[in-house]
């Protein structure tokens, strides 16, 4: 029992600390299941026992299951329910003993942690905002499967119970006592002992679980209650509407929620281990571990980052005061990053600085920001129109229109402001990094820093590398976007980079779905299928048909400059042969007055009736074929990002689609979505896609063998 420090005191209380060996923290490995039962073996046969309490020698209490070993199963067995069955059955010997137990939680317990604690009859927590408690399951593809389900909801009641396991959601201590998942608080880590061992005396009787008592009534009505029944039918409609039947974890949850409420306590936790083990084999729990926890922890910890000290950027500027340059500005100041926000009309810096203000007072609005931390946020910002003086700023980050002429002047004029061992980024989303680059004096601290609209929301920046960029520029490029509390995903310099190359693709099919015959509704309706956030069509409005326009010419001129052929969006040809069409009939999109919508004066949208006549197919197109050709088309076009050096590694490439672009989250992201769809069966229906709908599907056959290099697993 080397990971469990059995401790007896002088009141017959015995204190039973976590401590699993070779790791930093308690988690439910191959030695947890036969380690508990020793422990229950040895509480059930010790003499002169009045209590016990669960203690943690970690930082944290207790981290849930191991991944790893939910990451190699390939099939549910016998085997598999056998072993959550036996882990689950230390948990009902705690809360049989003839005496109080006591969960003393010092940090984190979540998962198979908290459900520890749910099995015990006390909870106290410590008072720090690190001593979360929840049951994290479903956003990892999975459901909590150690009695989480049943007795959260024996615990809270199926309403209160929901939030926390359809969503996942955590909870600081004193939320987590309002809401009854713990049952006391105290000030400092050292009180948690004494504290337990105190109630223990103060209660010698509290032995018997809520559920277990003759007469038990779950809080809020049972199953037949009307107001439970009526949850239960919207909690059905809306997690469809969420998850559009693409991830089971949550429709098990609820099954298994409710269901608890109509049979014996054991038989519900029997069945919440055969919803379980169906989960672990499952490709979405597969994708969500591989990338949500293992990909976002290994872009957390910089796997991917050039090695070396951490840099911190003391001073700022940001040029351009339009709704990006704004929104950086506010990502600085959320912060306390002194950011100079200029324009050139002062009225112009002053109203972006007015952005900042109104998300403060929208925070305010909502409780979770007071006048005072308004008036600090703001205090970091300075509208102005002239530069900072010479050599005063350790970053500039360049915001303005997307015209390689005006980048290259305002590049030029405000380079000076740097330091020695400052850096500046352009915030381009399609414009070549190394071409920029040539108009500042030195082409090896000048980055791409890609930020997404709106800013304060989309917490992820494309980090682009030029041909000249040091890997010094990019260190501190990476330090100084987690410095601002967001993802970096870093990329070679390529036309529209990774994200809008991306992007581009899920646009056009969008517009080649309606040049192929299928009704508009359809298409929006694919891609609502697929898991995309927002219809193409919808999204082509909403960043104007006329700003793409101007995009492609602005390229077509760069490749004349250069006396290059130019093949810029080479495979969107659908984009050009309708968007263009539709800009000359007054149709650029919706701060336009209308696309491929109409809009009314409340901002209700229609799809415009006219846009028939873009079909030229017969509009036999399968909503099948339609969701795949969504998908396809983007993870294709990541699988090209890969196979040419645009992109490094594989965890960038599944967080940046999801995070920057929206690629459904189901898959796991774009490389992880034809891994989750098995290599030969995506390979096949590729084919298949091509044969029937065109080249920008074929893709070479040894292009798939990339994706067993380890440079692209990297992290």
């Amino acid at each position: 029992m080397e990971d469990f420090i059995y401790e007896k005191d002088s009141d017959g209380i015995v204190t039973v600390t976590m401590d699993m060996q070779g790791q930093n923290a308690n988690t439910m490995n191959e030695r947890f299941e036969p380690g508990m039962r020793a422990v229950c073996d040895r509480l059930e046969a010790e003499e002169g026992l009045t209590g016990v309490v669960f203690a943690s020698a970690k930082s944290t209490f207790f981290a849930g299951g191991d991944l790893n070993n939910i990451l190699e199963t390939t099939e549910a067995t016998e085997r598999e329910f056998n072993l959550i069955e036996a882990s689950k059955a230390t948990y009902r010997r705690l809360e049989k003993l003839p005496v109080p137990v006591v969960a003393a939680i010092n940090g984190a317990a979540l998962g198979g942690g908290y459900e520890l604690c749910l099995s015990c009859n006390h909870r106290i927590v410590v008072d720090s905002p690190k001593a979360v408690v929840g049951l994290p399951e479903v956003t990892l593809g999975l459901l909590p499967g150690a009695g989480g389900v049943v007795r959260l909801t024996a615990l809270l009641g199926l309403e209160k119970a929901l939030p926390y396991l359809l969503e996942g959601k955590q909870a600081a201590p004193a939320k987590a006592l309002k809401e009854g998942m713990v049952d006391e608080i105290v000030p400092d880590r050292d009180d948690l002992i004494p504290t337990a061992k105190q109630w223990i005396k103060d209660n010698p009787d509290a032995t018997v679980q809520p559920w277990d008592q003759k007469g038990f009534r779950y809080p809020g009505g049972d199953a037949l209650n009307p107001k439970i029944r009526q949850i239960i039918q919207v909690s059905s409609a809306m997690l469809y509407q969420k998850t559009r039947g693409r991830l089971p974890a949550p429709e098990k949850i609820l099954d298994v929620a409710v269901n608890s409420m109509r049979m014996n306590f054991d038989a519900a936790l029997r069945m919440e281990t055969r919803r379980f083990i169906g989960l672990m084999a499952s490709k979405q729990a597969k994708a969500a571990i591989s990338t949500f926890f293992f990909g976002m922890q290994a872009i957390k910890s910089g796997k991917v980052r050039p090695e070396g000290e951490i840099w911190k950027a003391g001073s700022a500027a940001v040029l351009g005061a339009g709704m990006m340059g704004s929104g950086i500005a506010y990502a600085h100041a959320k912060r306390g990053l002194t950011t100079l926000l200029k324009d050139t009309e002062l009225a112009s810096a002053e109203k972006g600085k007015g952005y900042s203000e109104k998300l403060c007072d929208k925070a305010m609005s909502r409780g979770r920001m007071d006048e005072k931390a308004k008036e600090t946020l703001l205090s970091f910002i300075t509208p102005a129109t002239d530069n900072a003086e010479p050599g005063s700023l350790d970053i500039v980050i360049e915001a303005v229109y997307e015209d390689i002429d005006l980048k290259e002047k305002v590049i030029a004029d405000t380079w000076p402001m740097l330091s020695k061992d400052g850096i500046y980024g352009s915030n381009t989303s399609t414009l070549p990094i190394s071409i920029l680059a040539e108009a500042c004096p030195d082409p090896t601290r000048f980055i791409g820093l890609h930020f997404f609209s709106p800013v304060d929301r989309m917490k992820v920046v494309e980090i682009i590398m030029g041909e000249k960029t040091s890997q010094e520029t990019l260190r501190k490029a990476y330090d100084y976007v987690q410095q601002i509390g967001y993802m970096p995903v870093v990329v070679n310099d390529s036309r529209g980079f990774f994200t809008s190359r991306v992007f581009g693709t899920f646009m056009d099919e969008g517009c080649q779905l309606l040049v192929d015959g299928m009704e508009p509704a359809a298409i929006e309706r694919a891609s609502w299928l697929a898991g995309m956030p927002v219809g193409p069509l919808q999204v082509f409005d909403e960043v104007s048909l006329i700003l793409g326009q101007k995009v492609r010419k602005t390229h077509v001129s760069l490749d004349e400059r250069l006396g290059l052929e130019s093949n810029f969006g080479l495979h969107n040809t659908a984009t050009a042969e309708v968007t263009d069409q539709m800009i000359e009939m007054g149709r650029g999109g919706r701060q336009y007055g209308g696309g491929f919508y109409d809009y009314d004066g409340s901002g209700n949208r229609t799809l415009w009736p006219d846009l028939a006549r873009f079909a030229k197919g017969n509009s036999d197109v399968p909503i099948e074929d339609a969701v795949d050709r969504i998908l396809y088309r983007q993870a294709i076009e990541t699988l090209r990002c890969l196979d040419e050096g645009v992109l490094n590694t594989e965890v960038e490439a599944n967080l940046g689609g999801i995070f920057a672009i929206g690629f459904p989250a189901w898959t796991g992201g774009a490389i992880q979505f034809i891994r989750g769809e098995g290599v030969e069966r995506f390979k096949q229906r590729a084919k298949e896609l091509a044969d029937l709908y065109g080249e920008r599907f074929a893709v070479r056959d040894d292009i798939y063998d990339f994706l067993d290099s380890p440079e692209v697993k990297a992290a």
